[in-house]
Order: structure tokens, then sequence, then C-alpha cells
């Protein structure tokens, strides 16, 4: 089974449908069997690089409400996080274009640390409340999440690299109709969009398992049943002679 998943590294319902999307797994009994691929989207491809501005600053002029009502919801996406292990520190996030990272994202599943990069990058920004647009931040997660120093600095250093994978992630999401995230698509064949509740990724793993996996759907052939010799878990009975 494939599973793939947009979503961005300053999306909340991102990391909280990331770590529900985990919970899930962890009672999945063929989790093995699963691969989880993520993929790009950014909210604001024209979102500035962080300017001082603190997280309830940028949401009160985006949605036109004041700072208070931006730090009341906070409050209640905070509650959400909280309730599947995460800790978000509202009060000191930072802001910024997420572009640079989806690139080092790309950069780190060509070398095989896709999972490490994403709950790393996720960690670093809602946590730990760094910078995803300075240079030096994104090279220290690399480096955490396994990867050469000196090959990541290249790859942000130039702004080329890895640019076009992000852009197809985005184009694929663009055809697809995603115009939020996180969204994750199942054997492209089944959608849930949003951090859904616990038990609807539960169940959307058992459908999809069941209809890759079917039971197999016998004919009985026997003339008779009445008369069947058999054994159950009450004994054997011998069927009588006419």
């Amino acid at each position: 089974m494939k599973i793939e998943v947009w979503s961005d590294f300053v999306c909340p319902f991102c990391y909280i449908g990331k770590r529900k999307l985990e919970m899930a797994l962890e009672q999945f009994p063929h989790m093995k069997d699963v691969e989880v691929e993520y993929k790009s989207f950014e909210l604001d491809q024209n979102a500035p690089i962080y300017s001082g501005e603190s997280i309830h600053e940028v949401i009160a002029k985006k949605y036109g409400i004041t700072v208070d009502q931006a730090k009341a919801n906070s409050i209640g996406v905070g509650e959400h996080a909280a309730s599947v292990g995460l800790t978000f520190n509202f009060e000191d996030m930072k802001p910024t274009n997420t572009f640079d990272s989806h690139r080092l994202a790309k950069f780190a599943k060509e070398q095989g640390k896709e999972k490490e990069i994403t709950e790393n990058l996720l960690y670093a920004y809602f946590t730990e409340s760094k910078n995803l647009s300075d240079i030096d931040t994104l090279v220290e997660i690399a480096e955490a999440s396994n990867l050469n120093r000196q090959t990541a600095i290249e790859v942000l250093n130039d702004k080329a690299a890895f640019a076009n994978d992000v852009r197809i992630d985005e184009g694929i999401a663009q055809q697809y109709g995603v115009t939020g995230v996180p969204f994750f698509i199942f054997n492209q064949k089944y959608a849930i969009s949003g951090a859904q509740p616990l038990e609807t990724f539960v169940g959307a793993l058992q459908k999809v398992w069941e209809e890759e996996h079917p039971k197999p759907q016998l004919v009985d052939l026997s003339s008779d049943q009445s008369g069947a010799a058999v054994c159950t878990d009450e004994g054997c009975e011998i069927p009588e002679k006419e």
C-alpha cells in the first residue's frame, strides 16, 4: 500500500495529521507493507522570508482579524496538537517562506532520509521555533537528519537544485484539485483531506488493505448439507441412513 502526503512545513494541521497517520499505522497489523511518501505543497508560494513579525500578527493580517483573535485561535490548535503528543510554541514561531525547506526535503528523499527530514523540519518550526528560511538553520537540520553538511550547503545555495521536484509535486496537487493540506492519497484511489480523527485513518488503512487482499470466496459443491458427516467443536455427527 502506498500513501502520498501533501503538506507544508509551516502548516500546523500537517504536523498533527502526520502524527495521526503514524498512530494509525502503529495499530495496523500490516504496517511494514505500507509506504509513505511526502509531497511538497506551499501554502503561500509568495510568502516572504521571516521578517520579525509574530505568527499572530501574520495571521491577523491575512484573515482580517485582531491579534488577540489570532492568539485565541492558536490556543485551540495547540490543544489539538497536544492531544497527539505534540508541543507547539506559537509565541516564538517564525512564519516564513518554505521553498528552500522543500528543496532540502527533496534532496533528503534522494538520499533515503525523507522520513527523518520531514519530522525534523516540522519539529524545528513548531516546537523549537526555528527559522526555516535561514540557510544555517536548514544545514543544522540536514546534519541532524544524517545528511552530508557540505552537500546540503551546496544544494541550498543553488536555488535551482531540486526546485523542479517541488514544482512537480505542486503541479500534481493542482491536477487532483488539492487546495488545502494535509492531503492524503491511498493507492491513488482514496483521499483524506485534513487532520481527520484517528479512526478515519485506521478505517482507511483497513479498507484499502481488504480491497488489495480480498478473502477467497468459495462455491460450495456439497450435494446435501443436511446429510453431511462433519465434526464441529460440539462433536462429530454421523448422518442417519434413510
